[in-house]
Order: structure tokens, then C-alpha cells, then sequence
């Protein structure tokens, strides 16, 4: 099952989400082919305003799991973060 982690960063969480980016890219890198895909929102002067983060796990209680985990997260750098079920209709990777 796919699910879509969408996290919004906190106003002023620009630096701390700098000096927690490693943490976060090793975090998800460690899901292996059940991360799908990844990457950050960008504001008109392309900061990062949060991020989109696309997973195959069994359920909505382990991606649930995994975002709350992200260090993202736990460093407060979102300020919300959502987990929603996902249907990849178009172009989806079982069909290449």
C-alpha cells in the first residue's frame, strides 16, 4: 500500500531543518525500494517549506509509524504532518 507523508516546516525551522537534514535523508534512505519517492517543498525563492515523502508499506499504522520517526519530526522542524492513503493510477513502477 502507498501512503503520502506530507510535512509542513514551522515558520522560523529553517536552520534547525539544515542542521537535521542528514539525519532525515538517512532515516528515509534506510527504507530501501519501500521509499518510492521524496523531496521538499520550495517557497518562491526556493527554500524548503516542508516535504513530500511517498512510501510502500503494509499499513497505515507503519507509515503512521515511520513519519512520526522521522527526524523531521522529533527536531521540530514540521509544524504539521500528515499520512494519507495513495492510489498511483498513472505511470505506477509495477507497470514499467
Amino acid at each position: 500500500m502507498y501512503f503520502v507523508i506530507s510535512g509542513r516546516d514551522r515558520p522560523d525551522a529553517l536552520e534547525t531543518r539544515k542542521e537535521t537534514r542528514a539525519a532525515h535523508l538517512a532515516y528515509w534512505q534506510d527504507l530501501g525500494d519501500q521509499l518510492k519517492l521524496a523531496g521538499p517543498y520550495l517557497d518562491e525563492n526556493g527554500n524548503p517549506t516542508g516535504s513530500l515523502i511517498i512510501i510502500d508499506v503494509p499499513s497505515m499504522t507503519a507509515a503512521r509509524t515511520y513519519a512520526e520517526s522521522d527526524p523531521y519530526v522529533t527536531q521540530g522542524v514540521f509544524e504539521s504532518v500528515g499520512v494519507t492513503e495513495w492510489n498511483w493510477a498513472i505511470n505506477p513502477p509495477e507497470n514499467k
